[in-house]
């Protein structure tokens, strides 16, 4: 790549909220004749440095989507294969995401996830609650569509037992009720692997975020991988729907 966004990019203008679908870990892997296994194990090398990158760049909050409520019709090999990884890594990374300031928080329906993957998923969010540097959210079990659908049936509880008028329902309530309630919307979502769809992540969040796609395979995604993203994102015109004067 000829030019250095590292250096190119505005360090005054940094969106709060970057989201990441990582994608391309099994083809990678295939590249290379190996297992999917080993793509997800160099995607959490992958994870590290940018959650590293984030904080040298004063990224506020970090998304990953990690694994999606589909995800479960995987082979069983590959999502045992999973759990264990994204255990493993909250084991060996919680006192490094400590020491830097990172606060963990899941995103999704951990309670379905087997015992020790859940154990550690709350371990991390319990030990990193009052850090502030970066906030790393990982969606696992996560799905956009199933966020909404929880947020209307919390509403409706509250509408049946009185806490909540019908005519006070609108965006901010529904927001209030999804999985990132208190977690300002995404500036810029990021797609690695070379697809251009949502797969059901963020989608009511996401409404106005700037979406960047790269054909980069997510293991190999870097600092400078991200810092062009955030370039492209800094040149790009945000009307959100209205007209710059």
């Amino acid at each position: 790549m000829s030019k250095n966004y590292i250096d190119l990019i505005d360090k005054n203008n940094i969106p709060a909220h970057v989201a990441v679908i990582m994608d391309g870990n099994g083809r990678w892997a295939k590249k290379r004749n190996m297992p999917r296994l080993y793509g997800h194990r160099q995607a959490m090398e992958t994870v590290r440095l940018i959650v590293e990158s984030c904080v040298d760049l004063g990224i506020k909050y970090l998304t990953l989507y990690a694994f999606s409520t589909e995800n479960w019709r995987r082979p069983k090999d590959e999502v045992d294969g999973l759990m264990k990884l994204m255990t493993e890594y909250f084991i060996k990374e919680i006192d490094k995401l400590y020491k830097k300031g990172v606060k963990v928080r899941i995103l999704g329906d951990i309670d379905n996830l087997p015992g020790s993957a859940k154990s550690c998923a709350v371990d991390a969010m319990e030990r990193t609650k009052d850090n502030n540097i970066l906030n790393m959210n990982v969606a696992i079990n996560y799905g956009g569509r199933a966020d909404i659908l929880n947020s209307c049936k919390q509403i409706i509880q509250k509408v049946n037992s009185n806490e909540l008028l019908i005519e006070d329902i609108n965006e901010d309530i529904i927001s209030e009720h999804l999985y990132t309630k208190d977690i300002p919307d995404p500036d810029l979502m990021i797609r690695t692997g070379g697809e251009k769809r949502l797969s059901n992540f963020l989608i009511w969040q996401l409404s106005y975020a700037e979406l960047w796609f790269t054909d980069v395979y997510w293991p190999d995604f870097t600092k400078e991988t991200l810092c062009n993203a955030i370039y492209d994102y800094q040149n790009r015109d945000r009307r959100y729907g209205g007209l710059n004067q």
